[in-house]
């Protein structure tokens, strides 16, 4: 399977320590996987896609901790994995607020990391397969077994599911690039589910 990996600490030696545990990860376990690192929650924040399968939050981070970026980001009703990095076990219990995975202590070890990680592919292998738009100033979640098709329309696509429709602004192409081959490109301006046809 493909994961999106985020890896968010303000620490440059923590952040390389992690990431290599995740690429050395992602080889052993076959998996496809894309890090994307941050040195900062707000630096997270201000990256436009977002759509990350798996996140790895430090909690003390100047600014904006680790606890109050993961409750920003279910506030948009992001369903990633989330698996905290921490010094001190005094922010567990806020951690339930914000559905974590899992807890890691400092200095971390590679092989319980590589377990949890291994935990939260299983649990995401389980979830069907699902796109993640901006509509109206929201970030929503949406399975593809309830996509219909896109339509484009110059700069914006619609999006039509079973019980909605939703127009945001992207190409069809890059839209295209986010589905799975359950998707078909029949024109210019059409992309359909062939469940549907």
């Amino acid at each position: 399977m493909k994961f999106k990996i985020a890896i968010c600490d303000d620490e440059q030696n923590q952040i390389d320590y992690m990431a290599s545990i995740v690429a050395s990860w992602s080889a052993h376990a076959g998996h496809n996987c894309e890090i994307r690192t941050f040195a900062s929650a707000e630096a997270f924040l201000y990256e436009e896609d977002k759509a990350f399968d798996i996140l790895l939050l430090d909690i003390e981070m100047e600014n904006m901790n680790g606890i109050e970026l993961a409750k920003r980001i279910r506030k948009d009703h992001n369903r990633a994995e989330i698996i905290f990095i921490t010094s001190h076990f005094e922010f567990v219990w806020e951690g339930y607020e914000v559905d974590a995975l899992h807890y890691l202590t400092k200095p971390l070890s590679a092989e319980k990391l590589t377990q949890v990680l291994s935990k939260a592919a299983d649990k995401l292998s389980v979830e069907p397969p699902s796109v993640v738009i901006s509509c109206d100033g929201e970030t929503l979640k949406l399975y593809e077994s309830d996509i219909l098709y896109a339509e484009a329309f110059l700069h914006y696509i619609v999006i039509h599911t079973k019980d909605n429709e939703y127009k945001i602004k992207e190409p069809i192409s890059v839209f295209e690039n986010k589905v799975s081959d359950d998707f078909y490109r029949i024109h210019r301006s059409y992309l359909v589910s062939l469940k549907y046809i």
